[in-house]
């Protein structure tokens, strides 16, 4: 689409339907945090209201994305897909970093947030219609303002270091579920390495 020539950007229902799940995932998962007294009350049975929040969030945010079709302000470029691979080996590892707290986890406070700041950056890079900033910019304000609100509110204890076999697995694990999304990548058409 050519923005140049185009009328008064409007959102149309799948952007919409995008906004929507950006701020249900959102406010599900800060929802204790600037309300505490309120999700304490709810008890065990908060549990579930605040997952089909999550879930629905998620569905917005799939069937959103795959629809719309809003204006494209940059695209991909050799070097900016460089980058993006590079950060999102780094990402799905600060996931395994979270998950078997090896050895980087006394020096990151929050690395599966910190995964989810390199996933939404490295996107992105080169990702640039409307629907990218939508999706990928609300959960890079999300993980911020969740991490800014953690340190606020939470004490920081770092784990002891980890085995080594935990840094082997960290690693393997990380190249397999790479080597899956760039499958499921290359499945769907888009062609990560260009």
């Amino acid at each position: 689409m050519d923005i140049s020539q185009s009328a008064p950007m409007q959102l149309d229902l799948y952007q919409g339907m995008l906004i929507l799940g950006v701020l249900l995932w959102s406010g599900a998962h800060v929802f204790g945090r600037i309300a505490p007294a309120r999700r304490a009350a709810m008890g065990p049975a908060g549990r579930g209201p605040v997952a089909l929040a999550i879930v629905a969030g998620i569905a917005l945010m799939g069937w959103g994305y795959l629809k719309a079709d809003g204006p494209v302000f940059w695209g991909r470029t050799p070097a900016l897909t460089g980058i993006n691979n590079l950060l999102m080996l780094l990402s799905l590892y600060l996931f395994a970093v979270s998950g078997l707290k090896t050895r980087l986890a006394q020096y990151i406070r929050h690395p599966q947030l910190t995964a989810v700041k390199l996933w939404a950056v490295s996107h992105l890079l080169v990702n640039g219609a409307l629907e990218d900033l939508i999706l990928f910019g609300g959960l890079l304000a999300w993980a911020v303002a969740e991490v800014i609100m953690l340190n606020r509110q939470t004490t920081w204890t770092k784990p002891a270091p980890a085995p080594a076999k935990k840094e082997i697995r960290a690693v393997l694990g990380t190249l397999l579920i790479y080597g899956g999304f760039v499958a499921i990548h290359y499945g769907r058409g888009y062609y990560v390495f260009g």
